[in-house]
């Protein structure tokens, strides 16, 4: 068997509630306002509480979704350690080339911000280099879209180094296309005879502006990172091989962010992850052993949450640890039933799993927070999708039949074999249970008589005791 992470446990705590304090322990400091300019000086493992102004576009559909739209960009600058003030909406058809919103809803939410005392508004949709500086100038403070919100929580989020280097990469991606600068920013280094003696080579000839700098130093950044990312895909590839090589049937659990997938992973294993009522709490790939009630081996992932409009820079830098779902024998997508819009979570993840190749991976849904969610809710969802079961990762209703969901839906070994095994080969017999599937077992004179599904590797090793032979 390949080794597959296992639980720590010191004094009764988990992994996941260190996590939480170290995470809880991160917190942002008020009073300390936000300027356009970067703010260096912030007390040791403390952040700016930024004081937020949201705002949208409303292109069509009905005032419900806006709000939905608007309440999740609210609940990511939560998590992001912000305080909302307030929230604007504008229907239009299409958001404005040149600030985003209108001219008029621009300079209503000047006001806004004026009167709330906000250091920073948050844009619910992704915006241009220009529309970005235009909106910056006409508001006064720092202006944030969607997708530098999302990449901040997950700059704060991610722990493991490979986690970290994919933020990192999704980070230079997004800022490369919107580098910016103004006065002595976009004047030259100075070059040739002008370097003076420490000049030398590189520095002869009209020079660089600042932001050409900036992006030279993007670019072997990035180039970098991509290198350590594909070694470290290597290192992945690598466990995967083996799991496929032993046979053992992989489960991933997808689903929008906040559905509750890590609680479902730490009821079906006790895998003890971090578990926290936010959007993205974890990145981080988590792989746990399991088995069926036959004692059949198979692994459970927790894979990153899904978004609407989740970033493409994080699809692509993520795309390793997405990979995880991609080769997956069946996914396991959890879906909150006490949100307003379950189906609309559900589009949005099945979105990003076609993007990555996982569309075609067999699907378990679980409709999850059952006990807090509407029952009609939950009734629709159940009649709606053929394989689902409503469940509740909190109280523990449901699982028994997620579990037995589960393991029929497992792929089965391709081999049928009937053997009569040697009383001194038992190991062989424990195998067919671990890796394969036992139709029935008896226990003769001459050894033990199986009749089992098995892979052929094993398959091969029974064929000597195979009854058809005898």
């Amino acid at each position: 068997m390949p080794e597959v992470e296992e639980l720590d446990h010191l004094d009764g705590e988990t992994t996941g509630d260190y996590d939480l304090d170290e995470r809880h322990a991160l917190r942002r400091v008020a009073g300390l306002s936000t300027e356009l300019e970067d703010v260096t000086e912030v007390e040791y493992r403390r952040l700016r509480l930024e004081r937020v102004v949201l705002v949208g576009v409303w292109p069509g559909g009905s005032f419900t979704e806006a709000e939905n739209s608007l309440a999740e960009l609210a609940a990511l600058a939560e998590t992001a350690g912000s305080q909302v003030l307030e929230g604007l909406a504008q229907r239009r058809l299409k958001p404005d080339p040149a600030t985003f919103v209108g001219s008029g809803k621009v300079e209503e939410l000047r006001e806004v911000v004026l009167a709330q005392g906000a250091d920073t508004v948050i844009v619910d949709g992704e915006l241009s280099a220009s529309q970005l500086r235009n909106l910056e100038d006409k508001v006064g403070v720092k202006v944030v879209d969607r997708t530098m919100l999302i990449l901040d929580i997950f700059a704060q989020h991610a722990k493991s180094r490979e986690g970290k280097a994919q933020v990192e990469l999704a980070q230079l991606e997004y800022l490369s296309q919107r580098l910016r600068g103004w006065g002595a920013s976009l004047s030259r280094q100075a070059g040739g005879r002008a370097g003076g003696a420490g000049g030398g080579v590189g520095t002869r000839g009209p020079g660089e502006t600042k932001l050409e700098t900036d992006r030279r130093r993007i670019r072997t950044r990035v180039a970098k990172l991509r290198r350590e990312l594909t070694d470290m895909r290597t290192a992945r590839d690598t466990k995967r091989a083996g799991r496929r090589r032993h046979a053992v049937p992989a489960v991933s659990i997808v689903g929008y962010t906040n559905a509750g997938k890590s609680s479902l992973l730490n009821r079906f294993t006790g895998a003890g992850v971090l578990v926290e009522d936010a959007l993205f709490a974890t990145l981080d790939p988590t792989v746990r052993r399991s088995q069926t009630a036959e004692g059949r081996v198979f692994t459970l992932a927790d894979t990153v949450g899904f978004v609407r409009h989740l970033p493409h820079e994080l699809v692509e830098s993520f795309r390793s640890t997405l990979e995880e779902a991609a080769d997956a024998d069946l996914l396991v997508h959890v879906v909150d039933g006490s949100h307003p819009d379950p189906e609309g979570q559900m589009t949005a993840v099945r979105s990003v799993l076609a993007d990555i190749g996982a569309g075609g991976v067999r699907e378990i849904v679980a409709v999850n927070k059952s006990d807090a969610a509407d029952p009609m809710v939950v009734a629709r969802l159940l009649r709606n999708e053929p394989h689902a079961v409503a469940v509740s990762a909190r109280t523990g209703a449901g699982i028994d039949k997620l579990r037995a969901l589960i393991e029929s839906e497992l792929p089965q070994p391709p081999v049928e074999v009937d053997a009569l095994v040697p009383y001194d080969h038992g190991e062989l017999v424990a195998r067919m249970h671990t890796v394969g599937e036992v139709l029935s077992i008896d226990h003769e004179a001459e050894g033990t008589r199986v009749r089992a599904r098995v892979p052929e590797a094993l398959a091969a090793a029974l064929e000597p005791y195979a009854v058809a032979r005898r």
